[in-house]
């Protein structure tokens, strides 16, 4: 058995235990930042670049431009289905030793996240200078993504163990793995406009932020390969433990023996020979190998049959809003910074104790993990180059460093998000207006940042649609919008066996909407 095993082993048992609580799954599945959705209303679906316009779905993208509308009672409704996937296409050396790999190192495995029924209501009632406003969204998350398969760093880890068990007589492992997030960030948001003049208004208001998310995880049906073929993981621990309490009685009874003969030769006042001497130091450092191998494998006892997570969590926070409008001539410009929300999400989970390994305290029961959705900085402006034909422009700065995420995952990224959009609409006649925009988003990515748990990819968006007027009160928007994303390269050294391994991360994201803008 060689020296390392023992080190080896260890590392991988830790791997193996912390992987399958590392689980923030469920990020945004719509279009904004990392924490952040801004797709609220289907006129945004049909052309991105809204934070310049003056309509009902200003309420999110442009409050203090909503006082320009007509005076009374707007409403708008909205539904929209996202559907999207997460692919990682994962290489680990370790790969290879998987009985269903047929050899291959690189190995796909794919999430699918998909939100059927995405409701979002923006409302306005204006009267004289002011505009009061109110607007219900899901302003993060917004669905379930799972990995019916489970995710590269969670069969790494069995691979991991399976590398190490060589020794022991491991040629092989196979393992079923599952993970599921579940996340919807609820946002409330009250808030009025005053016109200061005819050209110039200002926006106040708060958002009320609940979040609820819901994670699990399990590795089962774990199999060790050996020459005499698959055996349970615990049949293997239990054949492991009856060789090795074999080797430890067997090198305990040698211990004994050469023992007796050195005292034989220290009662008879002899020099003890120094082949004995080195013989038992032999027997004890080997024998106290296997015990440490022992012990080891005593720590697994409670992973023989798998292992298996389930969290719940929730949290509440409240941040203000600010924006102001401005327009002159057939050009509106508007801006809008909305503060960092801070929220902590409280957990109800199956960890119930404080773990040596951090990452399992992330779930642990009944303790508070920092999910804050981070301060955004919009501004945008809108041309009316013809009565019928505009065209607008847009950015957004979400303030991601600034945030506070559980164990400063913040600091580990290498800046802040950014976005920029543009896009233009046409009155074809009195009834129907068509749209169409694009939206470039890039974060601060790192591969320190990067897991196959939760990630993000900077992507370009586009979309189009129509609305149409069924009557002076009443407009119908229908939009679709496709994000087409980039994808991201990581290499990781696992700590186990010190095999780099490769992770490209991509997604896909297709969105489809109606909406009724209502006028009274």
């Amino acid at each position: 058995m060689q020296p390392s095993f023992l080190k080896v082993f260890k590392m991988s048992k830790l791997k193996f235990i912390s992987i399958v609580f590392m689980m923030t799954v469920a990020s945004n599945v719509w279009a904004g930042g990392i924490l952040t959705n801004t797709n609220q209303n289907l006129a945004f679906n049909r052309n991105m670049a809204r934070d310049g316009i003056i309509g009902i779905d200003g309420v999110y993208s442009n409050p203090a431009g909503v006082i320009f509308m007509d005076q009374g009672f707007h409403l708008s409704v909205n539904w929209q289905m996202a559907f999207q996937t997460r692919s990682i296409f994962t290489t680990n050396p370790d790969f290879a030793l998987g009985m269903d790999n047929n050899g291959a190192t690189t190995k796909k495995f794919k999430g699918v996240a998909n939100a059927p029924f995405i409701p979002s209501i923006q409302a306005a009632y204006n009267t004289g200078r002011w505009s009061l406003q109110a607007n219900f969204s899901v302003t993060g998350g917004g669905g379930k993504c799972e990995f019916s398969d489970g995710i590269g760093s969670f069969e790494s880890a069995v691979g991991a163990i399976a590398h190490s068990l060589q020794p022991l007589g491991a040629t092989g492992y196979d393992v079923d793995g599952y993970m599921r997030g579940k996340q919807y960030y609820f946002g409330f948001t009250l808030g009025a406009a005053y016109k200061l003049t005819d050209n110039l208004s200002i926006y106040g208001g708060a958002r009320l932020l609940y979040g609820t998310a819901s994670y699990k995880a399990r590795l089962n049906n774990i199999l060790v390969n050996t020459e005499a073929g698959a055996v349970p993981f615990g049949t293997f621990l239990d054949n492991a433990n009856v060789r090795i309490a074999g080797g430890i009685a067997q090198y305990a009874d040698g211990i004994n023996q050469i023992e007796a003969g050195i005292a034989q030769y220290q009662a008879a006042g002899v020099p003890v020979p120094a082949e004995l001497t080195e013989k038992l130091a032999g027997a004890q450092a080997a024998k106290a190998q296997l015990e440490g191998t022992q012990q080891s494998l005593q720590t697994l006892e409670t992973y023989r049959e798998g292992v298996s997570l389930m969290s719940d969590q929730s949290g509440l926070g409240i941040a203000p809003i600010l924006g102001i409008d401005f327009k002159t001539g057939a050009f509106n410009f508007g801006a809008k910074y909305e503060f960092k929300t801070r929220m902590r999400m409280k957990n109800n989970s199956t960890v119930k104790e404080a773990h040596q390994i951090e990452a399992v305290n992330k779930f642990r029961d009944g303790s508070s993990v920092p999910e804050d959705q981070p301060a955004l900085f919009t501004v945008g402006g809108q041309w009316s180059v013809t009565p019928s034909v505009r065209v607008m422009a847009g950015y957004h700065l979400f303030f991601d460093k600034s945030a506070h995420w559980y164990k400063h995952d913040e600091k580990k990224l290498d800046g802040n998000t950014w976005e920029y959009n543009g896009g233009a609409e046409w009155d074809v006649n009195d009834k129907l207006l068509v749209s169409a925009g694009f939206q470039k988003t890039d974060y601060g990515l790192s591969d320190e940042y990067m897991n196959d748990m939760s990630f993000v990819v900077s992507s370009y968006t586009y979309g189009l649609g129509l609305r149409y007027k069924v009557s002076d009160k009443v407009k119908v928007n229908v939009a679709y919008f496709q994000t087409n994303y980039d994808t991201y390269k990581q290499d990781v050294t696992p700590t186990a066996t010190n095999a780099t391994t490769h992770n490209d991360f991509t997604r896909t994201n297709r969105v489809l909407g109606v909406g009724v803008d209502i006028d009274f």
